[in-house]
């Protein structure tokens, strides 16, 4: 089957088309700008490549342009738009509405709505993705895939925050969490790995990038998450600030004279890694300014790196036991400071690092493993991939219609 895997922003649609029988992927691209003036960057599994600026003034026109593009006799692949067999939508929240993967219907896209003030940077723009879809390609079915959804086996210990229960009920306050189809992929393939029952494992999972999030994944199943009612929460990011006493925001609001919306913005635009270093948000500039004597951007790596080093213990304790740590996402995969900084110190736990090979790890491919092969705790570099994941949900519910 040939699934079409979307991933809608404000003015953005990625997009890449899945071959789920070979594992292959014709053709893959990026429409930006829309609804602004827009822009098309194509690109061909055998080298061919369309860059161009073309009018976008919706979803709807993108999404049109895309299917020119993978039916085009120049930089094509397919021989037309009947060969795409469903389109599968990455959605970040699903709110307390969806807890798996789900075909699109009217039903799925009123509840879908409801969404939009759990999410108001990602749900209008996934909505605005499957309208334009639905008006380019009205008879193919689509599927939701949710980054809260694998979540969502959280027992109410795990997910329950401690305000008012009715206040909680009323407005759908909860621990959520996010880059659930990442961590699903990557705790897939770590049980495959490890060679024993999925039922008997226990794996914590470290999705590290610009976001990022650590997951205790037991028996296949997520039992706690960083990332709460909003991906805000948990770890220092690149440019939010992670779990902090949240009296700062109250007194930051009154000391700063700031509104809701300031310091909503300021929390998820400003901290981070950009906050402490004072330099970038981006990891790559911040190792830089280390090797450089820049003692701001030591303290934001170390901050991050033991901030991952404790969630791994807890979720040890919480699983009562931890087969391995798996790192992915772009600093997991290619970090390797990260990565030691984290592993170091941690053999009473059972984690031993193999240093050399770690530095020899960078994005690649394939898995690798980094810790010792006497490790009581396996520790890996795997390379998360999303999009497959879901390709493969939407295959799987698209074939059994």
């Amino acid at each position: 089957m040939k699934v079409l895997v979307v991933n809608a922003g404000s003015s953005s649609l990625k997009y890449q088309l899945f071959d789920t029988v070979t594992g292959e992927v014709p053709a893959k691209g990026l429409c930006e700008r829309i609804g602004i003036d827009g822009k098309i960057d194509h690109k061909c599994a055998d080298g061919r490549r369309w860059t161009e600026e073309i009018d976008m003034p919706n979803h709807s026109v993108a999404t049109k342009i895309v299917v020119d593009a993978l039916t085009s006799a120049d930089y094509g692949c397919l021989k037309g738009m009947d060969e795409i067999g469903a389109i599968g939508h990455r959605v970040v929240h699903g709110g307390p509405y969806f807890f798996e993967s789900c075909l699109l219907t009217d039903e799925v896209l009123a509840k879908l709505e409801l969404c939009r003030d759990l999410a108001p940077l990602h749900t209008p723009a996934a909505i605005m993705g499957i309208q334009g879809c639905t008006a380019v390609m009205p008879t193919v079915p689509q599927v939701l895939v949710f980054d809260t959804a694998f979540h969502q086996t959280m027992p109410a210990k795990a997910y329950t925050y401690a305000i008012d229960y009715e206040t909680a009920q009323k407005y759908n306050i909860r621990r959520y969490g996010f880059h659930g189809t990442s961590h699903k992929f990557v705790s897939r393939e770590m049980a495959k790995l490890l060679d024993k029952p999925v039922e008997e494992t226990k794996i914590v999972t470290c999705h590290i990038g610009n976001g990022s999030s650590i997951s205790a994944v037991m028996g296949g199943k997520v039992i706690d998450t960083t990332m709460g009612f909003t991906p805000l929460d948990g770890v220092e990011m690149g440019t939010r600030s992670g779990a902090i006493d949240p009296a700062i925001v109250t007194f930051l609001m009154k000391k700063e004279n700031l509104t809701a919306d300031e310091m909503d913005a300021y929390l998820n635009k400003k901290c981070g890694f950009l906050g402490v270093s004072g330099v970038s948000s981006d990891s790559r500039d911040v190792e830089a300014g280390i090797l450089e004597g820049n003692e701001r951007c030591k303290l934001a790596a170390e901050v991050l790196a033991y901030q991952v080093k404790k969630y791994i213990g807890s979720f040890a304790a919480a699983m009562n036991g931890l087969d391995a740590v798996v790192f992915t996402a772009g600093m997991g995969e290619n970090n390797t400071e990260l990565r030691e900084r984290v592993c170091t110190d941690m053999d009473f736990l059972g984690i031993t690092l193999d240093k050399e090979v770690n530095a020899k790890t960078l994005r690649q491919s394939d898995n690798v493993m980094i810790s010792t092969p006497d490790s009581k705790v396996q520790v890996w570099v795997l390379p998360t991939n999303e999009e497959l994941m879901i390709a493969s949900d939407t295959e799987e519910i698209v074939s059994k219609l």
